[in-house]
């Protein structure tokens, strides 16, 4: 009989099953162990004629390669080690009246890379959530200090008056109402006479909408500024005198929030940014917890707030519980997902094994996080609030605010509104955390561009945890990046952050062993040093054909019993992820996620690592470029296609192609060598090496060779990459026999 004196519990943890990892893990890294073994006690310890003929550098830059793999991959296990699920239970949750507070937090930057109609649809989309919409307040943050973002928000604020009580009337569940118009729901609320009516009165204002936006950015074009003073404007109020129409048009607080920036000042991009927002929304509304999403991330079902509350509210949890953490899914990728964006080893495998640790990263968009977790060990009871200005900044009102000791503003007349205003713009001003803690021990952290990463690192090893909650419907929808260019561009910026930590004091191997769990400090360094990638990947993508094309072997022949070591750790690494995608994908997935990662290794992780390790020797500021979240019809029709986009940059274009040229020769001389000369039982795998590595290069070899449409890779390219094939072909040969 079930005892009602217990408190409810509102969400459930199910373990998923471990023994095929586990048993795995340890074959796997017995194999590891056995190829050591034959590395070092072939080369140093026997004294055949084999081994005195071949040439020692080739041996230990392979050598060293297979180590970082192995480092990598055994570290890589700890997400395996404890993967669990969660169910919610949102019937159990308490009345509205006694729901916690939410603040959402979106942030933009440059209009003309975020499309404000896109921005304005997220914003929308975030007023419309399902909870109360006055425990609800949405904050944009415009980094750029554009006056089209401003005016869109006025303009946005019209139209939410008529589509959320379109939606809370007719339970519409897509609330975003560019998608909704798009897919053409008819069930989506009904097929009623009366339901399909104001739908497309709604639908008609929506077009009056976005035209309206059209206008204001043909009338003012690129307003963005890098110099410009704090900006807070609370968009309206609900002034209506009847009761019944309070409660049915009632919208949640908006707030536009354009931080001041001047170029003589740090404005440590979206973490700073973010650390305003926090201060900023403390002394409007000060709202336990808090919703972040990336501004083209609308929300795709309603429910959300109140499945974040399952966990937050949950007995068990709440008391240690920082975020719940949603994954990042994309509305816009085609069924063959070329660039792989659809992050699926991430979401399906990684986040969800952390969430039987200390729970996942947090990532950057779609978590619900408490207020305090911000604010470290500074807030406890009977501090003194004179110390607590050392740490957080002069500013009485949040000081306040931090304490508890302050209730949300309700902003009733105009006296209380300029006051209100003037405290938030101090708070806002780009030299209010000078002196402070905000963003060294308090807020968003500054040592990184992986403001996210490092952020949820520390929260971890102060004793917060997280949950990772995947559901059927996804939570959150985001525009994916659809070309080439994007894609690396952005890996370039993901590599440098992750890696930056991996080199500051933070690294993981340093800073969480004695504040977190050995597997959850695995987890972080994995993250962390996966760039690294790029040296091994390189190296098995020269090395071993230089070596062919010399016809030197540095792996055991055939007949020999270490030979089966080699093609069982390919194939044993390999099949899990190929089940793994099996079960959540299929074997076109597998292909197209191993296609990108042998590319963003070979280019954009390559170039984030030089960028991490010259900003830690001091040659190299950090920067921070906006993804293009524009549509080109092109591009699109190209991606739709299956067909890469390769317009992109010659830092990118020409070390793929030259790898590719390098492969392509290696291979064609590699079997001529051995048809003619024998010795394919010692070559075999450096054959097969070659030929792996232009299977899954042939999009490049598609876009030099075969295409000729404008995607297609540009003939100065392809001569530019063979010839630094040719002189890196003579070179290191050369260089190869001599050592």
């Amino acid at each position: 009989m079930e005892d009602f004196h217990q408190p409810l519990h509102l969400c459930h943890v199910h373990k998923r099953s471990i023994i095929i990892n586990r048993s795995q893990i340890l074959i796997h890294s017995i194999a590891i162990a056995f190829l050591i073994y034959y590395r070092v006690s072939y080369f140093l310890f026997q004294n055949s004629a084999e081994t005195r003929n071949t040439p020692t550098l080739p041996w230990l830059l392979v050598f060293f390669s297979e180590l970082i793999l192995s480092f990598i991959w055994l570290i890589g296990r700890a997400f395996r080690w404890r993967p669990v699920s969660h169910t919610v239970f949102q019937e159990r949750l308490p009345e509205n009246d006694k729901l916690p507070a939410i603040d959402v937090f979106i942030c933009t930057v440059d209009p003309n890379r975020e499309p404000t109609i896109g921005v304005m649809n997220t914003v929308i989309s975030a007023m419309a959530l399902d909870y109360p919409p006055d425990k609800l307040h949405v904050y944009l943050s415009d980094d750029g200090g554009s006056s089209l973002t401003l005016k869109g928000m006025r303009e946005a604020w019209e139209f939410a008056k008529c589509w959320i009580p379109f939606c809370r009337r007719f339970g519409i569940q897509n609330r975003c109402p560019e998608a909704y118009f798009l897919e053409s729901l008819a069930h989506d609320g009904g097929n009623s006479d009366e339901f399909l009516t104001e739908r497309d009165s709604i639908n008609e204002q929506y077009q009056v909408f976005k035209e309206r936006v059209k206008g204001i950015k043909e009338a003012i074009g690129d307003t963005t500024s890098q110099d410009h003073p704090p900006v807070v404007e609370v968009i309206e109020g609900n002034d209506h005198n009847s009761k019944a129409e309070i409660e049915q048009t009632m919208l949640p607080r908006l707030v536009y929030v354009s931080r001041e920036k001047r170029p003589s000042q740090p404005h440590h991009f979206k973490a700073g940014a973010l650390n305003a927002l926090l201060r900023v929304s403390g002394v409007i509304s000060n709202s336990p917890y808090i919703l972040m999403l990336d501004c083209d991330m609308y929300c795709n079902d309603p429910t959300s707030a109140r499945q974040a509350m399952c966990f937050h509210l949950d007995p068990n949890s709440s008391s240690s519980l920082a975020f719940v953490q949603f994954p990042q899914r994309f509305h816009n990728i085609s069924t063959n997902d070329i660039y792989d964006c659809q992050y699926r080893a991430t979401y399906s495998v990684l986040w969800q094994g952390m969430g039987g640790l200390e729970g996942p990263v947090l990532s950057g968009t779609g978590f619900y996080i408490k207020r305090v977790s911000f604010y470290g060990d500074y807030v406890q009871k009977g501090t003194d609030p004179m110390e607590l200005k050392s740490s957080f900044g002069p500013s009485n009102e949040f000081i306040k605010s931090i304490l508890h000791n302050k209730n949300p503003n309700i902003i009733n007349n105009t006296e209380s509104s300029n006051s209100l205003i003037k405290e938030a713009k101090f708070l806002a001003s780009c030299s209010y955390g000078s002196q402070t803690k905000w963003g060294k021990e308090v807020g968003f952290l500054y040592y990184a561009i992986a403001e996210d990463y490092l952020t949820g690192f520390t929260l971890h090893c102060k004793g917060w945890t997280s949950v990772f909650h995947n559901t059927s419907r996804p939570q959150f929808l985001g525009s994916a990046t659809t070309n080439l260019n994007d894609l690396l561009t952005q890996g370039i910026r993901w590599s440098s952050g992750l890696l930056d930590v991996g080199l500051s004091r933070f690294c993981p191997f340093i800073y969480g062993p004695s504040k977190m769990s050995f597997l959850g400090t695995m987890c972080y360094a994995e993250l962390s040093f996966f760039p690294l990638y790029c040296l091994p990947l390189w190296c098995f993508g020269t090395i071993p054909q230089l070596c062919l094309l010399n016809g030197i072997s540095i792996y055991p022949e055939v007949s020999n019993s270490f030979f089966i070591i080699f093609p069982f750790i390919f194939m044993s690494s390999g099949g899990v992820v190929l089940y793994d995608v099996f079960v959540t994908g299929g074997f076109r997935s597998w292909i197209n996620e191993h296609r990108i990662w042998m590319i963003k290794s070979t280019t954009s992780h390559l170039y984030g690592c030089l960028d991490a390790f010259m900003k830690r020797i001091g040659m190299r500021e950090a920067s921070f470029l906006a993804t293009n979240k524009v549509d080109d019809d092109e591009q699109a029709m190209l991606y739709k296609n299956g067909m890469f986009d390769f317009r992109t940059s010659a830092m990118f274009l020409a070390p793929m192609v030259a790898l590719v040229i390098l492969n392509m020769v290696s291979f064609v001389v590699g079997m001529a060598r051995v048809i003619l000369f024998g010795g394919l039982e010692k070559m075999i795998l450096q054959v097969l090496m070659s030929f792996y590595v232009l299977v899954m290069s042939y999009p490049i070899i598609q876009g030099m060779l075969i295409r000729k449409d404008k995607g297609r890779i540009p003939l100065p390219i392809t001569i530019l990459s063979a010839a630094l094939s040719l002189i890196f072909l003579l070179l290191g040969s050369t260089f190869l026999i001599m050592y």
